[in-house]
């Protein structure tokens, strides 16, 4: 069963359609991928699954029904903009956040206590929150999404202002959360964190969802004729059912553009009658970047 299923969403803003006929769903123990370009109608979305927006046509659920009061308290939000008390010290901007979760005081001490030992916050609890650099204001968010251990979680663009080090955390406690059969969505347009972490996603694009699946099925979709290899040997200028060959680097590695209806195994049959010292022949698979652009450049270009 879903913790999220979308159908349909439609919203305007007065002449303006920020999402036009969006469905997705989401199940436990995914990363689920909210991708698209600024402007896309990525979280315009999200706060209508949260219910700060109504659509004006489709249907959210949530747990399997409506949201309700009580349901908020099931999930934990991280929005974009940051939405800390600034002139209060951060370990009691966390108590009171968590308060408004209804968390026993006694246990969201304990839990805000470990958060900041892992975030490396701890010297800083007793700071204003205005006093913390953004990265630190962007992991404490993160602790007050956490802390109540929302079976459903959802983060907009969560690596802001993180450096490598913090990121890498990041990650590991999505990852976590996971393995607990938590529900995670991730509202972002950095393609490359998608890749490492998310299991399926919908990209949207002008308001309209353009692709949806796991990210193994895209991939499959969109590789085109294609493939790397790798040898030591120089390689003839025409190979049969090859169209264009591409040195990409000194360390031996071409790319091979076939032509249609050349399987990869027909072209790997002729390297080697061809006696091509292979090290590495595997089908070029595009990474999401390369994938994003080009459907979003092609619905661009058909609206001009």
């Amino acid at each position: 069963m879903s913790t999220i299923s979308v159908k349909s969403i439609t919203k305007n803003f007065g002449t303006q359609c920020a999402v036009d006929h969006v469905s997705f769903d989401v199940y436990p123990g995914e990363i689920f991928g909210l991708l698209g370009p600024n402007g896309a109608g990525k979280t315009t979305s999200i706060r209508i699954v949260l219910d700060i927006f109504e659509p004006d046509s489709g249907e959210v659920t949530v747990f399997d029904g409506p949201m309700t009061e009580a349901k908020k308290n099931r999930i934990g939000y991280l929005p974009e903009e940051r939405g800390l008390y600034q002139d209060i010290p951060l370990e009691y901007c966390l108590q009171y956040l968590a308060s408004l979760k209804g968390m026993d005081k006694e246990v969201s001490h304990k839990r805000i206590d470990a958060y900041l030992e892992r975030f490396d916050l701890n010297q800083a609890r007793k700071k204003k929150v205005k006093e913390l650099s953004k990265g630190m204001q962007q992991k404490a968010q993160l602790i007050s999404t956490l802390v109540h251990e929302p079976e459903l979680i959802i983060i907009d663009e969560p690596f802001t202002a993180l450096d490598p080090v913090n990121t890498q955390m990041v990650k590991d406690i999505l990852k976590e959360q996971r393995s607990k059969g938590k529900t995670i969505v991730m509202c972002t347009h950095q393609m490359h964190q998608v890749e490492q972490l998310c299991d399926r996603l919908v990209l949207i694009n002008q308001g309209k969802s353009v692709l949806y699946g796991s990210l193994n099925e895209i991939r499959k979709n969109f590789t085109g004729n294609v493939v790397e290899v790798r040898t030591h040997e120089t390689l003839p200028e025409n190979i049969p059912g090859v169209t264009a060959i591409r040195h990409t680097n000194q360390n031996g590695d071409y790319m091979l553009t076939v032509e249609e209806g050349i399987t990869p195994q027909k072209l790997l049959k002729t390297l080697i009658n061809l006696d091509i010292q292979l090290e590495q022949f595997e089908i070029a698979s595009p990474t999401l970047d390369e994938i994003f652009i080009k459907i979003v450049t092609k619905r661009d270009e058909g609206n001009e």
